[in-house]
């Protein structure tokens, strides 16, 4: 498996990824890509796609987001072909991600997520941290992951770049 920066060839293959990947909320998810990829919060350098066998299995990106007046990054969509899930794609996704913005000297990745699977990779509750996501609703599962950057002054509300709202 190769861990790479998407390229502007795999699009199509990143929408196939999520069109599989999530099922009914496919177009979700692919509008959300498309979306990010034409604002000013995408990060080139920052979506990344798994590849097995010169195909592109999974995707996922990372984007600017804030903390009040601080910036930061938001992870998501992450997605992983249906038959290659459980086989460690997601995770290798997720150690390259957290890798790559750790490298930038950013501070936090924040994220929307599964209780059960997120913390394995450093996320905590992001109110234990004194961060909350600006929709209360998105408390029980909104995560951060600190990185080396952090600074526990980083506290507030978290919010999402604008395409995340147009969902």
């Amino acid at each position: 498996m190769l861990i790479r920066r998407e390229n502007p060839g795999d699009i199509d293959a990143v929408a196939e990824v999520h069109r599989q990947a999530f099922d009914g909320d496919a177009p979700l998810e692919v509008g959300l890509v498309a979306r990010l990829r034409s604002s000013d919060a995408w990060i080139p350098q920052l979506s990344l796609v798994a590849e097995l066998a010169g195909s592109v299995a999974g995707h996922v990106c990372l984007t600017r987001a804030t903390v009040d007046s601080t910036d930061v990054l938001a992870l998501g969509p992450i997605g992983v072909l249906p038959d290659l899930q459980r086989d460690g794609v997601g995770s290798a996704l997720m150690h390259a991600a957290l890798g790559g913005a750790d490298a930038r000297d950013e501070p936090l990745v924040a994220l929307l997520g599964h209780l059960d699977y997120y913390p394995r990779f450093g996320f905590v509750s992001g109110t234990s941290v004194g961060i909350e996501p600006d929709q209360p609703s998105w408390s029980s599962h909104f995560q951060v992951r600190r990185l080396a950057r952090w600074d526990p002054s980083i506290t507030g509300t978290f919010r999402y770049a604008a395409p995340f709202y147009d969902l």
